[in-house]
């Protein structure tokens, strides 16, 4: 067991018969860092894969279950690095799963500029409001606001990390979803796939998952959407294999 702080709790990562420390006043992970690990295209054995705000470290653990290639993740806030570390640690996979306490615009020089193979982002969804509507609790703001890094910042570093023919993927609001396409051309990333989520059929998509590659040929496909709840306010099984196991052929890279 490791040694929790404060409110901390160890949760299960179901899929992959993991642990990780959580906290719902620090950083709790959400469906979008699953749907994140889930649509990568992890590579099984070689090269190499670096996730950009990390937080508790959940997408490298997620993608962990899936190759043996290192994983490094990248976390500005010390407090969720250490949670991530410990989680990693907990789970004994500190031989595959490296974290670097920093910020993402240093990634490149830290980790080494167009090596690397994948890399994932789940960045600050949100501008950053006015003083009085930010967040009172610094980690939370930090990881929902554009605080510490833009949009911007993240694709610049994730194609500064990639090798010619590698791999970026984004989960984002479909709100800037033209933004998220701009940027990625405008430094190199070619979006290749792209996925809407909605929380149910019939209703607006909420999240946004977008793979490109490095110097790719435009090619841009559309893949069926991914319902979140049926019509009984249940996961939909698509949703279920993701979150419990077994998921579909549809998704598996």
């Amino acid at each position: 067991m490791p040694k929790l702080k404060g409110d901390e709790r160890l949760d299960y990562l179901l899929a992959e018969e993991l642990r990780i420390i959580q906290s719902p006043t620090v950083f709790s992970f959400s469906l979008d860092a699953v749907l994140l690990a889930r649509f990568a295209s992890v590579p099984k054995t070689r090269g190499s894969i670096i996730d950009l705000c990390s937080g508790n470290g959940v997408v490298p653990l997620l993608m962990s279950a899936r190759t043996t290639a290192p994983i490094t993740g990248v976390e500005i806030q010390e407090r969720l690095y250490d949670m991530a570390v410990r989680s990693i640690r907990y789970n004994k996979l500190d031989q595959q799963i490296t974290m670097v306490n920093g910020d993402l615009k240093d990634a490149p020089l830290m980790l080494g500029q167009e090596k690397h193979t994948l890399v994932t982002c789940n960045p600050p969804y949100f501008l950053t409001p006015s003083d009085k509507e930010l967040n009172l609790n610094e980690h939370l703001a930090i990881a929902r606001h554009e605080i510490m890094c833009t949009l911007e910042d993240c694709i610049v570093s994730s194609s500064r990390l990639l090798k010619q023919g590698g791999k970026a993927v984004f989960v984002h609001r479909p709100g800037r979803l033209l933004d998220i396409l701009t940027l990625m051309r405008k430094y190199r990333i070619e979006p290749k796939r792209l996925r809407f989520v909605y929380p149910k059929n019939g209703k607006e998509a909420n999240t946004v998952l977008v793979e490109g590659i490095k110097d790719g040929a435009p090619d841009l496909k559309i893949l069926p959407p991914l319902y979140v709840y049926d019509e009984q306010g249940e996961y939909t099984e698509e949703v279920r294999t993701i979150l419990y196991g077994n998921e579909p052929p549809f998704l598996r890279r």
